[in-house]
């Protein structure tokens, strides 16, 4: 067996079989009760199957429902080695490499480059030997085959069974009532019958239980029926309640079409992971609260540390964080509407707008990283972040949500809460602002407006009006960010 385990599997079956033959040296005894037992001890053939195996298309993030490939990295016919890389795959937040999990031969692309596929499906064959690509190839064409052919017999299907319907539908007849009948109808049916001298007994009634209604006598009259003439009577209600009904089922109509000359635009992988989250986001139960926020301090430290690479957003960061572990309620999470959770770390995800979409890179334990270290690793996530390699713990693991569009001169603005997280901070620019003192002096410093935007099943207005006491303090007195 050790033998069979090293041999290389094939396309074909491999049989197994071995004959033994006296010997000569054995005695004839010997001999003669090998030769009974035999039969019984026939052993069965054994066979080995090729070893095709299929490279599913990985979840790379929590949110990802399928994934668009980029590019491959091995051509068809490519040896590969466990862990290598093999293809580049875009999902809803970064591209990422995926590697093989097993030694082989690149048989078979399933996916081309450009196309997208659900989370889990094949996305490529590997073999273990080059008997089996033929194999392969022949498996994978077989899939694509078999997928194609059924979106082309399913139109003809509804085109020859949407008449068959239309054709039963013309022959509701009125039922017309033989022998005697008592006339029932409306008293202004009767008041028409008299003015257009119709035979209100010849008149077959369309109301309830064969009421005779104002409309039954102007079309026995040959008059085509006017809307007042359905206004009079109990039973015209009745009628007019009826009618709106008709057009309810044409009330699901598609999206009308798009305005001549404009040009529709699929969502790529990121936008449709960013609409999915801001949906998701609207279940939750929010609040804003502003606060002004005085920044002559920090805009005079930026001054002094901006020559040593620390950027504004890393200022912020290392406010924010520093306010949230006196607030930890602020930097919690509630995922159930059942409970909610302390989180241990305090992760501040800020806001990045990237070509094709919208990412949040994360600082991690921006709260323990000292100035300068927490300004160089978000100018490495930044640059990760533009060239979608960010990791999938770079950007799902944040705990509170900066988003800072002062650099653009917006003076303020609301952001909306992201899925999982309780609180998101919105910074507009900072600017000149007339204010006066205790002592009624007027002086101009520069202010920038903060709003926050929170998860009201966990934090209430009291908890974040603190939490931004505390944001505005450290950042009027910016000294301990540097410590």
């Amino acid at each position: 067996m050790a033998l069979l385990a090293r041999l290389p599997l094939s396309n074909a079956s491999v049989s197994f079989s071995s004959s033994l033959s006296p010997s000569p040296s054995l005695p004839t005894q010997s001999r003669s009760s090998f030769r009974a037992k035999s039969p019984r001890r026939r052993r069965p053939i054994l066979t080995v199957q090729a070893k095709i195996r299929e490279i599913f298309m990985p979840a790379l993030s929590s949110t990802m429902t399928e994934g668009k490939i980029v590019s491959w990295i091995k051509a068809e016919g490519d040896r590969l080695s466990k862990g290598e890389s093999v293809v580049v795959v875009e999902s809803d937040k970064a591209d990422m490499d995926v590697e093989t999990f097993y030694d082989g031969i690149l048989a078979a692309i399933v996916v081309p480059e450009g196309e997208s596929a659900p989370v889990g499906a094949p996305i490529g064959l590997l073999a273990e030997s080059e008997e089996e690509i033929a194999e392969a190839r022949a498996k994978a064409a077989s899939k694509s085959s078999s997928s194609a052919p059924k979106p082309a017999t399913s139109p003809p299907e509804t085109a020859t069974s949407s008449p068959a319907p239309a054709i039963p539908q013309p022959p509701p007849a009125k039922p017309v009532s033989a022998g005697p009948r008592k006339i029932v109808a409306t008293p202004f049916a009767k008041k028409l019958a008299k003015q257009h001298k119709v035979d209100i007994e010849s008149v077959v009634g369309s109301g309830p239980f064969g009421r005779i209604t104002p409309a039954d006598v102007e079309a026995a009259a040959g008059i085509t029926p006017s809307k007042s003439s359905t206004g009079g009577g109990a039973n015209a209600g009745i009628n007019i309640a009826a009618e709106p009904a008709a057009p309810k089922p044409a009330a699901p109509t598609a999206a009308p079409p798009p305005i001549p000359g404009s040009t529709v635009v699929p969502f790529t992988t990121m936008q449709a992971a960013v609409s999915k989250n801001m949906l998701e986001s609207l279940t939750v139960p929010t609040f804003r609260v502003g606060y002004p926020v005085t920044t002559n301090a920090l805009d005079a430290l930026y001054e002094k540390v901006k020559p040593k690479g620390v950027t504004m957003t890393a200022l912020l960061a290392k406010a924010a964080a520093m306010a949230l572990v006196q607030h930890p309620v602020v930097n919690a999470t509630c995922k159930d509407g059942k409970s909610f959770t302390y989180n241990s770390s305090i992760n501040i995800a800020v806001a990045v707008a990237i070509d094709g979409g919208l990412i949040t890179p994360v600082l991690q334990d921006a709260d323990k990283l000292d100035l300068y270290l927490l300004s160089e690793k978000w100018k490495e996530l930044l640059k990760k972040a533009r060239a979608k390699q960010l990791q999938p713990n770079e950007y799902n693991s944040g705990t509170f949500t900066l988003s800072n569009l002062g650099m653009f001169g917006v003076d303020r603005f609301d952001a909306i809460l992201p899925p999982g997280q309780g609180a998101i901070m919105a910074v507009g620019a900072s600017k000149p602002t007339v204010v006066a003192d205790a002592d009624g002096f007027f002086s101009v410093k520069s202010k920038m407006q903060v709003n926050v935007t929170a998860d009201h099943r966990i934090v209430y207005g009291a908890d974040l009006a603190a939490f931004l006491q505390t944001f505005a303090k450290i950042v009027e007195n910016p000294e301990s960010l540097t410590l």
